[in-house]
């Protein structure tokens, strides 16, 4: 077998070794067989001997075969350093390249959804994954989060490499920092609607627009940099194929435009999940509270909200005030009926403090050090090398 030949499923490091082992049986069986024409029995015991040691080879520069239940998994030369979060769907893990030395982040498919659901939602889950990774690769805004490989694992669970970003997402931001300034409000919705325009051209709706889903990042030299997040329930209207479970309503009840139940969504659902997010960064809560998933997406079918300025003790512009209900109206059309007019419209506001690029360097300084330095190094200091853990450890 040519080293090109070896299965797929053996690890990059692995392959030189193994390529070693297969010269060497072979070498030796040639030796084998001129013993044999001179003493049949000789022959025998050595050729035991080196199918032993051709096996010992094996198990050491591969490992055990991979079959059912096997924990191996091949990712392409990447190490998993730190599990960085789970979901219903999948894990994702920080990771370095073995000779790119590239920090990346790394989402796999939780091998576990495998045996514990059934075939038919297998499937839809599989298809979403691969929807999310294919879509999300075709995105080149710099506010959309970059996608470097895809790939599947020894045991058939999916996997994708995506840019690691170093920074809080913006639920984390309000939980953590409470109600966000006005102007940095203005800010943070400028860069996601730079992401979702180019998406809405495509014909893309994310369907799933909340504080969870948008990072704030430490890029380079620059701070307050947005990342859209999490194209796992993106609706193609080029291409008309669900892969909603049915029954099932997509996305996040405090942040779904009314239209959803009435599955008559465009691009402009993902408008109205922007003024809700807007909302919360402004106050702090959420437009409506509920008790359950179905009260909450009642509330967003039948009630008024208050407006922001109502519910926080920051400062709020009259017109940002109106922008964000407008963002809420229940008729899409009575919304900005674009990505690029919303972007429009925020930068209208007059701001009494702009947000600077001086003011978020010193928020970053006093709030976020560690992850300030970690985006403008590129590395991750944290975890020590010997604390490095494969992918068979991630199962």
């Amino acid at each position: 077998m040519r080293t090109g030949d070896l299965p797929d499923g053996v690890p990059a490091a692995g392959r030189r070794g193994l390529a070693i082992g297969y010269a060497a049986v072979c070498i030796a069986w040639v030796i084998v067989l001129a013993l044999f024409a001179a003493d049949e029995r000789l022959a025998g015991i050595v050729g035991a001997a080196v199918a032993a040691v051709g096996a010992a080879v094996l198990a050491i520069t591969v490992g055990p075969a991979p079959g059912p239940g096997s924990n191996e998994r091949d990712l392409g030369g990447y190490q998993l350093i730190e599990l960085l979060g789970k979901g219903g769907m999948g894990e994702v893990w920080r990771a370095e390249h073995d000779s790119l030395i590239r920090p990346a982040a790394i989402k796999v498919m939780r091998r576990e959804l495998h045996g514990s659901v059934p075939p038919k939602e297998l499937d839809s889950l599989i298809a979403r994954f691969q929807r999310e990774v294919q879509v999300t690769a075709t995105l080149t805004s710099p506010h959309t989060i970059q996608v470097f490989d895809f790939g599947k694992t020894f045991d058939g669970s999916l996997y994708y490499v995506m840019e690691l970003l170093h920074g809080l997402n913006l639920e984390t931001l309000v939980n953590s920092h409470g109600p966000q300034p006005a102007e940095r409000v203005v800010l943070l919705l400028q860069h996601v609607c730079a992401s979702l325009a180019e998406a809405h051209h495509r014909k893309l709706i994310h369907r799933d627009i909340k504080p969870a889903n948008i990072y704030l990042c430490a890029v380079g030299m620059e701070v307050d940099f947005v990342k859209v997040l999490d194209f796992g329930l993106v609706r193609d209207l080029n291409n008309e194929h669900r892969l909603t479970m049915q029954g099932s309503t997509p996305g996040t009840p405090a942040y779904l435009a009314p239209e959803f139940l009435l599955d008559r969504v465009d691009h402009r659902a993902d408008l109205y999940s922007l003024g809700c997010v807007a909302y919360f960064l402004l106050t702090g809560r959420l437009v409506f509270e509920a008790e359950n998933r179905i009260e909450m997406l009642a509330a967003h079918t039948s009630e008024t909200p208050l407006a922001p300025s109502k519910r926080t003790e920051l400062s709020v512009p009259p017109e940002l005030d109106a922008l964000v209900l407008a963002l809420l109206a229940k008729d899409p059309s009575a919304r900005p009926q674009s990505a690029d007019e919303l972007a429009a419209r925020l930068a209208s506001i007059p701001l009494a403090t702009p947000w600077t690029a001086q003011r978020a360097q010193a928020w970053w300084q006093s709030h976020a050090p560690a992850l300030l330095t970690k985006g403008r190094t590129g590395v991750d200091r944290s975890v020590p090398l010997t604390s490095r853990h494969q992918l068979s450890q991630a199962s």
